[in-house]
């Protein structure tokens, strides 16, 4: 089999350089083989770049294009508002019938507001927890990720040694320059052990539970039986807020998210990516109650972007779509046809891997004996091998994660899977 050179996008990069820094607007386009790629068109669930390739996609603009790229339900609602404005600073019929959708979705949502972001999103609903129960500390889990900010930026990916005791890890940082003070509202636990999560919360002192419900930052791991049930119950008993961050799993796994998947309604939640495919936009949402303090309580929540009319009009087009009676059954029906494509490739040629996903989404553990069930489990994947999987199936042309995730749109179809699968038993043979 022939394979795809990229000279161009080495050089396109290498010139954007002298205007962005590392040529790129996000530290994570960077560190993939051969090099940070440039595009040039998008189409379901393909991708063009400059050097000519088409190249098969499970990026997924790492992870909102759910229905594949630039989808006419989408782009044509979006050029309609274009007659209207583009930034009112003010309400708009778009706005409301955006929120009163996610209502009817999403089985917390009595309430909405919208942001920009996951990131600040995030920002917004801890704030309104802490307002809510009037304490500060808040217990976020190792390796799950929920923005790039000072305060939650911690123990999203640290070495054994760095995180130390399972039972008390240590509280580390992933990025140089940010501040130590800011982890001081931070309590970090292993997640899905129930036990030490119940024996922190009987301190009486945390504000907030964050969680993704499933974890798909790091890995594909579901919660083990009665957890998310058992967070529950131990929050209220002890009169803290459980926030699931579903900023990944949010209209992939189910239409109303992983709440509705696994059947568990958290007090907050957060939404973005699959939201409105591509289009830049957040959510939180929660009971009246709780999110009417952001309104009668004292809690600021801002944004001058926030449900900007084109991201409205892309997230109706979106949630109507993946709402669609059958949606949710065919994506899980591509994720797993992938997911034992690959499997089999890679069984066939001796590559040991651990392989799990959830409807839209699969994770590749190269080098795992047994299935994960908490990030420490995840620190003895491969990943030198696994990037070199990536490069060898890049240059086949299919352009995966090297964190290990695919994300799988309904735009990939039954074709465009078999040719994957091909590529990834060619691949495979490569690195074996």
């Amino acid at each position: 089999m022939s394979t795809l050179s990229f000279k161009k996008s080495e050089d396109f990069i290498a010139e954007a350089s002298s205007y962005l820094a590392g040529g790129v607007s996000s530290n994570f386009r960077l560190g993939m083989l051969p090099g940070p790629l440039a595009f040039t068109k998008a189409e379901g669930a393909i991708l063009h770049d400059v050097d000519g390739n088409r190249l098969i996609d499970y990026y997924g603009g790492m992870g909102p294009m759910i229905l594949g790229h630039n989808p006419a339900a989408v782009r044509e609602k979006v050029v309609a508002s274009m007659n209207d404005g583009i930034l009112l600073g003010g309400q708009s019929q778009l706005e409301v019938d955006a929120a009163k959708l996610l209502c009817q979705i999403a089985p917390v949502a009595e309430r909405v507001r919208f942001s920009g972001s996951g990131s600040e999103a995030v920002q917004g609903v801890l704030r309104l927890a802490r307002a809510a129960t009037g304490q500060t500390k808040v217990i976020k889990f190792e390796g799950h990720y929920h923005g790039w900010f000072d305060n939650v930026l911690w123990s999203n990916a640290p070495s054994l040694e760095a995180a130390g005791s399972r039972e008390a890890p240590n509280v580390t940082p992933l990025s140089k320059g940010q501040e130590e003070e800011a982890s001081s509202g931070l309590v970090i636990l292993p997640w899905n052990d129930l036990d030490l999560l119940q024996t922190r919360l009987a301190q009486g002192d945390i504000a907030a539970v964050i969680m993704e419900p499933a974890m798909c930052n790091s890995g594909a791991i579901a919660p083990r039986d009665g957890y998310l049930e058992g967070a529950k119950e131990a929050c209220e008993k002890y009169g803290t807020l459980l926030i699931f961050d579903e900023t990944i799993t949010g209209f992939r796994l189910a239409p109303g998210g992983a709440q509705q998947y696994f059947g568990v309604t958290p007090h907050l939640a957060t939404f973005a990516k699959a939201m409105a495919n591509g289009f830049q936009v957040a959510a939180i949402t929660g009971p009246k109650n709780l999110m009417e303090l952001f309104v009668t309580g004292g809690v600021l929540h801002g944004g001058t972007y926030n449900s900007q009319i084109l991201s409205m009009a892309a997230t109706i087009a979106t949630l109507e779509s993946v709402s669609a009676p059958g949606f949710h059954n065919d994506l899980n029906n591509k994720s797993t046809k992938l997911q034992e494509g690959i499997e089999k490739a890679l069984a066939d040629a001796g590559v040991q891997a651990s392989i799990a996903g959830f409807p839209g989404f699969i994770h590749v553990g190269l080098g795992l004996i047994e299935k994960p069930r908490e990030y420490r489990d995840l620190i003895a994947i491969d990943k030198e091998r696994y990037r070199a999987l990536c490069h060898a199936m890049l240059k086949r042309g299919v352009r995966t994660l090297e964190r290990g995730a695919w994300f799988v749109s309904s735009a990939h179809t039954d074709d465009v899977l078999d040719e994957t699968i091909a590529a990834a038993r060619e691949a495979a043979k490569e690195i074996a």
